[in-house]
């Protein structure tokens, strides 16, 4: 890892941002809210990068916290939870890092964050720092070791494991690696939205597909249509994540999102009551 956005990495960015421009144009809306994350966040040249948007594009973002990060996550994914059932686990992996909120669920009203917490390691710079990502077998078990480390202190402050332990937790996920994942269990020819979005797996069709994914070749991973040249070198970074949450929280399934920030911003737009901190929760880190 550089530290820094590289150059092929920002043409990408600026094409797809000029094509948001144009939509722009075009719709002309009355409100809009545009936003940069993890990656901004963290890179040296992050706030360069935003300068040249600005310039080229006329298009200003907000570089964002962690716990704003995770509240729109939580805020786009909310509707997905059940209410009848107190408490939540609700994780979301990015490129750079993982979200993961403690929640208490209210019927009829927003959520409440118990607590949370945003871990620098996601599916891209866990598996750029941990080796080859491409061989299940040299690149996983590092990566997984790493991450499950870093939920150890999450999971005593809040109590989590006794709380699951004890009955009423649920499991929430937002993130190209979980739709990822769901579209593979599902076997489906292409990745279709409308059958991801809310389906639940059970913890132990969550570790049958992880396995199904690790034991994969490069070139099955290249060619499946649920995974592709985009995500293919990432998705075992995705299940070492996946994997060190399910064993350490056996969490008897795990719903899925495929809605996150985006949803979380167009409801603030709308004016939808957004999920709420419990007093004197401090940021965790």
């Amino acid at each position: 890892m550089t530290g820094r956005l590289s150059d092929v990495a920002m043409e990408r960015t600026m094409s797809a941002l000029a094509v948001c421009v144009r939509k722009l144009r075009r719709y002309r809306p009355r409100f809009s809210r545009i936003v940069a994350t993890e990656a901004c966040r963290r890179a040296e040249n992050g706030g360069v990068f935003l300068a040249r948007v600005a310039d080229e594009l006329g298009l200003y973002l907000e570089t964002i916290a962690p716990q704003e990060e995770a509240l729109l996550a939580l805020a786009g994914c909310a509707a997905l939870l059940d209410p009848d059932v107190p408490r939540a686990l609700m994780f979301d992996i990015g490129g750079g890092s993982t979200e993961l909120t403690w929640l208490a669920v209210r019927p009829g009203q927003p959520p409440l964050v118990l607590g949370w917490i945003s871990i620098p390691l996601g599916v891209v710079n866990l598996a750029e720092a941990h080796g080859d990502a491409g061989r299940a077998d040299s690149g996983y078990p590092r990566m997984n070791a790493v991450f499950a480390e870093k939920l150890l202190a999450f999971d005593r402050r809040y109590g989590i494991s006794q709380a699951i332990q004890a009955g009423g937790v649920q499991m929430l996920g937002a993130s190209g690696t979980v739709t990822t994942l769901a579209g593979i269990h599902l076997d489906l020819p292409r990745y279709d939205r409308a059958r991801v979005d809310g389906i639940c797996l059970s913890i132990e069709e969550l570790a049958a597909v992880s396995s199904r994914i690790r034991k994969m070749g490069e070139e099955a991973r290249l060619s499946h249509p649920c995974i592709g040249r985009a995500r293919s070198d990432l998705v075992i970074a995705g299940c070492a994540i996946i994997d060190a949450m399910r064993v350490l929280w056996p969490i008897r399934s795990l719903r899925i999102g495929d809605r996150g920030v985006r949803e979380g911003i167009l409801f603030g737009l709308m004016g939808v009551p957004a999920p709420q901190l419990a007093p004197e929760q401090p940021e965790e880190k």
